[in-house]
């Protein structure tokens, strides 16, 4: 796997990645201290807004950041993105009013929103062999897993010698390191745009999602993502709940239970490369997602016991085998978006991808957190277990069986001389030419 960071650029973007990862788990936890010094007991509706305006921020930024992507060099839209990131995290020290952290979390978490699909865009770009890219995939599964297990542990011992408001520099420092690491790395140049997008900014906003929505295998992914956002929101939302007032454990047991399953999604993200090797994305993503509802019925059978030993060791095992199951479908996607779009059109769709992605978690968070306090966890296992179960059906039943190969087909209406055509042959008609099929401006529906 690590043969990858041989490539001198995705070594300096993957560095980067590491570095902005670390920072930002710094500042999660110095804003829940910050939320508490700020509002006290309330301090858990502050950080609840919080992760509601994280969300609607990814949903809203990421599209406009798809129109625009084509329109900027991709190492000013990356560079600026951490820049904005590295002077929000500098203010949040010397915010005293609640509101204000909304509008710095509001901003922290739309530059973000520009920085991630677009950087998810280059590597594969950097890194053209699928062998390669799927590496990259898995590195990137672990770095995620990785931080939230070291950063809290990081936190814990600054936080011994230092006050919590010191850590907002130690987030400072990561994204002024990831910028100049991008900086500092030759990154390819983007595919030209196979035709502009016409209209207005909201037409070309929307073209990666209605590019995305045009491909079977997309929306299949749209409905995988659903089944993972089920999934996680029960593990982030309640597993505290579980572990304190269900199973009447301490304080330390809620982070042995989300390393369980940060430790399921590692191993997973291990082994996949060499699983992909033999079995296709659509093999391992779909039986990633159906293991999700069996999951959820054991967890239904926690729930319900009125007591038991072996209610903490299941509960473990539990979250270990749904990061596991998530690693299974998110840890291939990217594969897939590359796959089914255009060169020129990745950046739109990875944007997209990121937008309705958090979409799904989105409308999965409340549920879990609202519907666990209002009705109590075996409700809120019931619906999201629903969910999980309906959404993995359905991608099960968009996505085509048969993979697709290169489908030969004209283009009629382009001039001589157009990227798009390099390799095609010249025909009475036009120019006849084969690849994979996707969805983009040249092509209305999957040729």
């Amino acid at each position: 796997m690590l043969v990858v960071l041989r490539n001198r650029v995705y070594r300096r973007l993957f560095t980067a990645q590491v570095v902005a990862l670390v920072g930002t788990g710094l500042a999660t936890v110095a804003l829940g201290l910050l939320a508490y010094d700020i509002a006290g007991d309330g301090a858990g509706a502050v950080l609840g807004s919080a992760l509601a305006i994280k969300m609607v921020a990814y949903v809203a930024i990421a599209p406009a950041v798809g129109a625009l992507a084509d329109r900027l060099p991709r190492r000013t839209l990356l560079v600026g993105a951490d820049v904005t990131r590295a002077a929000v995290a500098l203010l949040l020290p010397f915010v005293t009013q609640v509101w204000q952290v909304y509008v710095l979390i509001f901003l922290l978490q739309a530059a973000s929103a520009a920085f991630t699909p677009t950087f998810q865009a280059v590597i594969p770009d950097v890194l053209p062999a699928e062998r390669d890219y799927t590496r990259a995939l898995s590195l990137s599964r672990l770095a995620y897993d990785l931080e939230s297990l070291f950063s809290p542990a990081l936190a814990a011992a600054l936080l011994s010698v230092i006050t919590y408001n010191w850590l907002f520099l130690g987030t400072v420092f990561g994204f002024a390191a990831s910028a100049a690491l991008v900086i500092g790395a030759a990154l390819p140049k983007p595919a030209a745009p196979a035709t502009a997008h016409p209209g207005s900014v909201r037409t070309r906003a929307t073209a990666g999602t209605r590019l995305f929505l045009a491909t079977p295998q997309l929306r299949a992914l749209l409905a995988l993502d659903l089944a993972v956002a089920a999934a996680g929101a029960v593990v982030t939302v309640n597993t505290v709940v579980y572990v304190r007032d269900h199973l009447g454990r301490g304080a330390a047991d809620v982070s042995w239970a989300l390393g369980a399953y940060g430790a399921g999604s590692m191993a997973v993200a291990l082994l996949l490369p060499g699983v992909l090797d033999r079995l296709s994305d659509r093999a391992v993503m779909l039986r990633g997602a159906l293991l999700l509802p069996l999951l959820f019925a054991g967890l239904g059978l926690i729930t319900a016991a009125g007591a038991g030993s072996w209610r903490w060791p299941g509960l473990l095992t539990a979250w270990a085998l749904c990061g596991g199951a998530c690693s299974m479908v998110l840890t291939p996607a990217g594969r897939l978006l590359r796959r089914e779009a255009a060169p020129a059109e990745r950046t739109a769709v990875f944007a997209a991808q990121f937008s309705l992605s958090h979409s799904c978690w989105l409308l999965t968070y409340p549920l879990a957190g609202w519907l666990g306090a209002a009705a109590g966890l075996q409700s809120a296992v019931l619906a999201l277990g629903a969910v999980a179960l309906g959404a993995s059906l359905l991608a099960a039943r968009l996505w085509p069986s048969q993979q697709r190969t290169g489908v030969e087909h004209e283009h009629t209406d382009l001039p001589d001389g157009h990227p798009h055509l390099a390799g095609a042959t010249r025909v009475a008609s036009g120019w006849r030419h084969r690849h994979t099929p996707f969805a983009d401006a040249l092509h209305t529906r999957p040729v």
